[in-house]
């Protein structure tokens, strides 16, 4: 989505840019400073939704001390809107063809120079934090962050507000008891601080009550996994059976020349890897730990499992590439995921990045939502594909794998809100009674036989139907509260719901415990001779990481190229689901999605859960549908189809523009006001076709008023349907076509309509 005036003549356009980033035409980069006030203690602004949800009274067990180390705190650094224009504007033309700067990443340097805050601007900022006595321990390459630490004194008399201690489920916290402050000068280019409190993300998986046995056949050096309830499981050979991975690998494409980055805050036994790929006849891993800071050690419990099952299956999938696992230690405010992800996207570790940590949108403060999308904008324009996952708790993301009935609200995860990484959701295999899915052995390596249909991973149930295994696990999905839909996110055959915000998941891969995951964990192989079982989307999303640097090494043979990335992947993912036939590519049938499908079109199923308004009624939310859903995004992958379907993929930004006449700044409800739209190209001559609608609304939160159709890349009417009201602004959408992208206008003073 690019905002602005495309018709510009380029000398215009050019003097216009120098004033802020640079352009395709102009080489010079000169930001302008921001910060045009002498800053001053005395006038102070708040940084409103920054207290987190549970920092409540009932909770409260008094101040911390007031010598309390706060280290590694992140301080968010902001865009000015010209920036984000420009921003959001190479994000699209990265990944246009016909642009030249089609796969033109961006360095971190460069990447800051470009859209972070002037010079002085960052000196002003840092000099304030030194003059309150916090250590400022860097400004990011990227500047989307700056790094300082200090203690709990420190910050109640810099950001004025408290630190607290809290209990919380029997779990001791800290975090800050009213919404900081900071001087008012500051503001056009400070977000807030990512986070004063350590109500940190959870890792999203399951742990499986059953062992998996290794045994050792007569004559062979290999031990088996075996199940004495004669579960299925999955190896890495059953996983490139159904998903159709074998081909790639024939293919002598498995991941070779690529680094996935793996975000963590726990260390782990590096031998749990290669006992693994032992068992299962694998080649050794090319695995390595980057350590950020001090080593936290071995948390145990959920965070070990998290890191292993992250490395291990992100380079199980892609065998021949290198796995960079990225360790940060949490500190009493920063969540260590966090610094992992500044690290590895500042020092551009990886073409590939997974995380499956999260916590829910709905409780998360405002500055962790804009730092989130700030570190991903980020990697998205360096060329990173940025994988995460979905959760794990259906569509009340609020709520805990430990907690059996739902409590919170309807919420997807804040971590895949943001519209600059793929969420992955989960699936379940549903072989309809039927044995033929699977080998009726259980002591070999591989037993899945073919593709096996899919329904919406949802293992949720009450204590009512299954007693003391009561649960709410069931895959990740539903609307964005805060975050607009992105351009990629469209497509006129997949029915994206038209509700104006970035929908979750992208895709999903299978995550049931009904047949899970297998890992070493914790000596499991070497000492005790099992694997353990695993599911959630924590396995599906690293599972996609390793697909996606199969993708990545094979672009690079398609643009001789040993250095390409392919970058946000949610821009071809989307193309390529539009153009299949969902009528041919349903997963959930008992007839398989055809050779051809790059996606299985997951079609039965929701993700309710227990104590969702919806569970176990006629409409539950959200369902699974033809095309794309909020439960399973566009579904799974046919991997084979996917890598060599990739290259094939046109992805054609647009721009919108909006002129109304007379200006609306104060119109009467009922005027007839004249509506002027243009839907340009990024590139080329060709003209956008369709629809664009006028919406009065914030957020894009949809009040449609009056849809006009395009002619020659133009439209032009009249409306007299401004909604009454307070003020709101005024945005033309272009829902996109065959051919082109959506983009979104909002004119540029607002609307204030009267009744």
């Amino acid at each position: 989505m690019r905002p602005g005036p495309s018709s510009l003549p380029r000398t215009l356009l050019c003097l216009f840019s120098l004033l802020f980033v640079q352009t395709t035409f102009c080489q010079e980069v000169r930001v302008q400073p921001r910060i045009m006030q002498a800053v001053d203690d005395a006038q102070l602004s708040t940084l409103r939704g920054n207290t987190h949800p549970l920092a409540l009274a009932r909770f409260d067990r008094g101040a911390a001390p007031a010598s309390l180390p706060l280290d590694r705190m992140l301080l968010v650094l902001k865009r000015s809107p010209e920036q984000d224009a420009a921003l959001s504007g190479l994000l699209d033309e990265q990944q246009d063809k016909s642009s030249p700067n089609y796969h033109k990443w961006l360095t971190p340097e460069e990447f800051g120079k470009r859209f972070g805050p002037a010079d002085a601007d960052v000196q002003t900022v840092t000099s304030w934090l030194q003059t309150h006595g916090f250590q400022v321990k860097q400004v990011s390459k990227g500047r989307s962050v700056i790094e300082f630490s200090g203690t709990a004194a420190m910050v109640q008399e810099a950001f004025h507000t408290v630190i607290h201690q809290y209990s919380v489920s029997g779990e001791a916290h800290f975090a800050n008891a009213s919404d900081p402050q900071m001087p008012g000068a500051l503001m056009p280019v400070v977000s807030g601080v990512w986070t004063l409190h350590n109500f940190f993300k959870k890792p999203m998986l399951r742990i499986s009550k059953e062992h998996f046995p290794l045994v050792y056949p007569a004559g062979s050096s290999k031990p088996l996994a075996t199940s004495s309830k004669g579960t299925h499981f999955l190896s890495p050979g059953d996983f490139s059976l159904v998903y159709g991975i074998n081909p790639v690998y024939q293919a002598g494409i498995n991941g070779t020349g690529v680094n996935i980055a793996v975000l963590g805050r726990s260390n782990f036994n590096l031998g749990d890897i290669y006992d693994f790929r032992s068992a299962l006849g694998m080649p050794g891993p090319n695995v390595s730990v980057s350590l950020n800071g001090p080593d936290p050690g071995n948390l145990g419990g959920g965070e070990e499992a998290e890191a292993v099952l992250d490395a291990t299956w992100s380079g199980a999938i892609a065998p021949g590439a290198s796995v960079l696992f990225v360790l940060s230690a949490s500190t009493d405010t920063t969540d260590g995921v966090d610094l992992s992800e500044l690290y590895a996207i500042d020092n551009n570790l990886a073409e590939v990045m997974t995380e499956s940590f999260g916590s829910c949108e709905a409780g998360a403060t405002s500055t962790e939502m804009a730092g989130l999308s700030a570190l991903a904008q980020q990697a998205a324009a360096q060329g990173i594909t940025y994988v995460v996952s979905s959760g794990d708790t259906g569509s009340a993301g609020c709520d805990h794998l430990s907690e059996t009935t739902a409590a919170g609200p309807v919420s997807v995860s804040a971590v895949a809100s943001t519209p600059y990484n793929v969420a992955v959701g989960g699936t379940i295999f549903n072989e309809n009674g039927q044995s033929t899915y699977w080998s009726s052995s259980t002591s070999t390596p591989v037993t899945a036989l073919k593709y096996i249909p899919e329904n919406v991973w949802n293992e949720s149930c009450t204590s009512a139907t299954c007693g003391n295994s009561a649960n709410i696990a069931a895959g990740g999905g539903g609307p964005s509260s805060s975050v607009p839909k992105p351009a990629w996110q469209s497509g006129p055959n997949l029915h994206i719901p038209n509700d104006g915000f970035r929908d979750v998941p992208d895709v999903s891969l299978t995550a049931a415990l009904h047949d899970p995951y297998l890992l070493c964990l914790a000596g499991s192989c070497s000492q005790r001779g099992f694997l353990i079982g695993i599911g959630g989307t924590s396995a599906s999303a690293p599972s996609f990481a390793g697909i996606m640097a199969l993708v990545n090494q094979k672009m690079r043979q398609v643009e001789q190229n040993p250095n390409a990335r392919i970058g946000l992947a949610n821009y071809v993912l989307y193309r390529l689901a539009n153009a299949e036939s969902l009528s041919q590519c349903n997963a959930s049938s008992t007839t398989p999605p055809a050779s051809s499908c790059p996606f299985n079109d997951v079609t039965k199923g929701n993700n309710a859960v227990p104590g969702e308004t919806s569970y176990g009624g006629s409409n539950p939310q959200f369902s699974a549908v033809a095309g794309y859903d909020l439960a399973t995004g566009l579904g799974s992958v046919q991997v084979n189809n996917l890598v060599n379907a990739w290259s094939s993929v046109t992805f054609n930004s647009t721009t919108t523009t909006l002129a109304l006449t007379p200006a609306p700044t104060n119109v009467v409800h009922g005027t007839a006001v004249q509506v002027n739209i243009a839907v340009a190209p990024g590139s080329g001559s060709a003209k956008p076709t369709g629809d664009v609608s006028l919406i009065g609304a914030a957020l894009l939160r949809s009040q449609g008023v009056t849809v006009f159709h395009l002619a020659n890349g133009t439209a032009t009417g009249t409306t007299n349907s401004l909604p009454g009201g307070s003020s709101y602004n005024v945005h033309a959408h272009y829902a996109g076509d065959g051919t082109f992208a959506p983009s979104d206008f909002t004119y540029p003073n607002g609307c204030h309509v009267c009744e």
